[in-house]
């Protein structure tokens, strides 16, 4: 405790530990650290060129203003709604880069890391302190920093797993008391329902999961109630899980490795997942380099991997992070479980998705993918496609073929147009 109380200090005085020219390296999610992102912005006239390194992360992101532009600079691989603006405008870096691959990148200098900010739990009474809901690329960011400052907050969850630091590696101590960020529960509308009722069609029991957020995960998951020996193995889980784990739905009994946790890289969700996390044995957080590797996933034998994304062309190929030329999101860990998926025994990939988008007005199955946009999964890894109008499986079909079973599932609407299309591209195939 002596040596706890020696490092604290404020959130003002630790990020002056930043010299002109370092990249720092900010917590990820819901495990951003508020105090110091908040002393970031007050100070910013007192760094120049100063990369500011991380992914998604809730509540604001003030180094991204226009005015800050010689002072901070944020670098990431993968963009949130409160970086979009900066990445457009070129204020911002985007950097193609799978998400297991990040620590990776840490230790071989791609991605160097001069000071790690990170928010953590209080210390157990061994002096560890939990990473708490986000272990991802934050836990692996403190091992190659130079300067590591710990910001400790009393309402951070002691979550369990690779997750934890001990005092002694911190440089600083900022301590706080404020609430994690949270994201709303979504609206699950007839759409969202019939995709998830697809989706849910293609999982047996003892499969292990790796699910995303939102809508359509949270509505494949109330189907799923009449299965026995679910595993989680994802990358982030939200609170549509709870209610699985907590009927016994979800026991991970039957997973090949880490048998009987629910496993995940990251946790996102409300207050109530939060609290189920905290020192509860059955949910483990590892860094990302782990949870997201294929060659980790692989060993789970019944893999199903479930992701979203924006469009799908005619070939199966696959765009989840641009809209055009605007990079709306990034890579993130689809690629590490679709491939992961495909090297397990058993394992498939799902791309779910609604059939259009502007109100109705655009198919998301395409003929080509918008110019600009990139490729997130390519054809050759994409397994199987879900609509609310039904199921795609691509896995060895021809081209003319995966035309037919995407044509099948698009938006009626659509499908005369798609046709004409096909019909022309593919005349040479049966």
């Amino acid at each position: 405790m002596k040596d706890y109380q020696n490092k604290v200090t404020t959130a003002d005085v630790a990020i002056h530990a930043i010299k002109d020219g370092d990249t720092v390296v900010l917590s990820h999610a819901a495990g951003a650290p508020q105090l110091c992102i908040d002393a970031m912005g007050r100070h910013y006239k007192d760094f120049k060129n100063v990369k500011v390194y991380h992914m998604l992360i809730l509540g604001g992101a003030p180094y991204t203003a226009p005015e800050c532009d010689g002072h901070f600079r944020h670098i990431t691989n993968f963009v949130g709604a409160n970086t979009r603006d900066a990445i457009a405008e070129g204020r911002a870096d985007f950097i193609p880069m799978f998400f297991h691959e990040v620590p990776r990148s840490f230790a071989n200098g791609i991605l160097p890391v001069d000071v790690a900010i990170v928010q953590l739990s209080e210390p157990n009474a061994e002096g560890y302190c939990s990473f708490g809901v986000s272990s991802d690329y934050s836990k692996p960011a403190t091992r190659h920093a130079r300067v590591v400052i710990g910001e400790i907050n009393k309402q951070m969850p002691f979550i369990q797993g690779d997750n934890l630091i001990h005092v002694s590696e911190l440089d600083y101590i900022v301590e706080g008391d404020y609430p994690l960020y949270e994201i709303p529960l979504p609206k699950i509308g007839p759409v969202e329902e019939a995709i998830g009722k697809n989706v849910a069609q293609l999982i047996k029991d003892g499969d292990t999961l790796q699910l995303g957020i939102g809508a359509i995960p949270d509505a494949t998951l109330k189907f799923l109630k009449d299965k026995k020996n679910l595993g989680i193995h994802t990358e982030m889980f939200s609170d549509g899980v709870l209610e699985l784990i907590r009927a016994g739905v979800v026991n991970g009994n039957k997973k090949e490795i880490d048998k009987g946790l629910a496993v995940a890289t990251f946790l996102m969700g409300t207050k109530e997942l939060y609290d189920f996390a905290n020192n509860n044995d059955m949910v483990k957080l590892f860094p990302v380099d782990y949870v997201n590797n294929p060659f980790t996933i692989m060993h789970l034998d019944h893999m199903v991997s479930i992701n979203s994304c924006i469009e799908v062309d005619l070939c199966g190929q696959v765009c989840s992070e641009m809209i055009g030329y605007k990079q709306f999101s990034g890579t993130g860990g689809q690629v590490d479980f679709v491939r992961g998926a495909a090297m397990a025994k058993e394992g498939i990939s799902i791309m779910a998705m609604p059939a259009t988008a502007k109100k109705g007005t655009a198919s998301r199955i395409v003929a080509d993918l918008a110019q600009g946009a990139a490729i997130t999964t390519s054809r050759n890894d994409v397994d199987y496609v879900v609509t609310e109008y039904g199921i795609a499986r691509l896995k060895g079909k021809n081209l003319r073929q995966r035309a037919d079973a995407l044509i099948a599932i698009a938006h009626p609407d659509f499908r005369e147009e798609l046709t004409a299309i096909r019909n022309r591209r593919f005349v040479r195939y049966r």
